[in-house]
């Protein structure tokens, strides 16, 4: 059997990576980096720690890099494949309790029992938590943490999931994937984890992709129908 294979997008995290990847190794995991044109040399770390790297032109956004790396993970035959941040904000030990899930999503979970989040500002809590219940609200989801970004899917779900043009950027990215994978009647299922903030680096996460996944949110309900 493939090993299971874990994609994490990068850009500028050359103090995060390496251990990252040697985490992962660790778990008897391929790993996969998708690398945005990084300038900090994120992509020779990451091949020097034993992934594998897919180097970008530039910053090409968050979900063309999730989708360019799961389409390569596809390719190479993993039958499962994992999607996480590269800041060690996901526990890389939690990797395994996602893979072993017996679902065809595994969605790794702030907001069910066991769950949490630690060291974020009240408005980043606010946020996060307002973008769930907003989502759930706007397109009659069950699951709790529609936001997050910790999955582990089956890889003929991804393929499905894959087969037409994913349209969305930041939060709205990781709630079309999850509504698309409920509606094509797979088994969804939330691993409580604790979610920690970043120690090195900037976070990713802007007004504006919080503006633009509170307007296309609601578009998804009939795109995706």
């Amino acid at each position: 059997m493939t090993k299971p294979m874990v994609v994490t997008p990068t850009y500028n995290e050359r103090e995060n990576i390496a251990p990252l990847v040697e985490r992962l190794i660790a778990h008897d995991l391929q790993v996969l980096v998708v690398d945005d044109g990084s300038p900090d040399g994120t992509a020779a770390l990451a091949r020097q720690a034993g992934a594998q790297v897919l180097e970008r032109t530039g910053k090409l956004g968050l979900a063309s890099a999730y989708v360019a790396g799961f389409e390569r993970a596809l390719e190479l035959g993993a039958e499962r494949v994992v999607q996480m941040d590269a800041d060690l904000s996901h526990d890389p030990d939690d990797v395994p309790r996602l893979v072993a899930a017996e679902a065809d999503l595994a969605l790794g979970s702030r907001y069910v029992k066991g769950g949490g989040t630690r060291n974020w500002p009240l408005n980043r809590r606010l946020l996060s938590r307002g973008g769930s219940l907003y989502s759930r609200l706007m397109l009659g989801l069950p699951q709790r943490d529609l936001t997050g970004g910790f999955k582990c899917w089956d890889a003929g779900l991804l393929r499905e999931v894959l087969s037409r043009p994913v349209r969305s950027q930041g939060y709205a990215f990781q709630v079309e994937m999850t509504l698309r994978a409920v509606r094509a009647g797979a088994r969804v299922i939330e691993v409580p984890i604790l979610f920690t903030e970043r120690v090195e680096g900037a976070s990713k996460m802007s007004r504006d992709i919080a503006i633009e996944a509170a307007l296309v949110i609601p578009l998804l309900r009939f795109r995706e129908g």
